[in-house]
């Protein structure tokens, strides 16, 4: 299987968050469990700008994709 072209951390730089792994940890803890009817770009927790890129990048299956796609699948699991 091939790595995601960017990484998990990268994915949060991208978003403008903090991308330590503490932060990374704390951004799960405080949002997850996302509920299932929520779509992630639709999530309360997300800056305007944030949803739009989450948004478009699934949409055009785009390079950050597949780590949205694993942010998806992270938020989804409960604590």
């Amino acid at each position: 299987m091939e790595q995601p072209i960017h990484a998990f951390h990268h994915l949060f730089e991208q978003l403008g968050l903090p991308n330590d792994n503490q932060a990374i940890s704390q951004f799960l803890e405080r949002h997850a469990p996302l509920p299932e009817d929520v779509e992630l770009a639709d999530a309360s927790f997300w800056t305007p700008a944030q949803a739009a890129f989450l948004r478009e990048e699934i949409l055009e299956d785009a390079d950050w994709a597949e780590v949205i796609d694993n942010l998806n699948a992270a938020l989804r699991q409960r604590q």
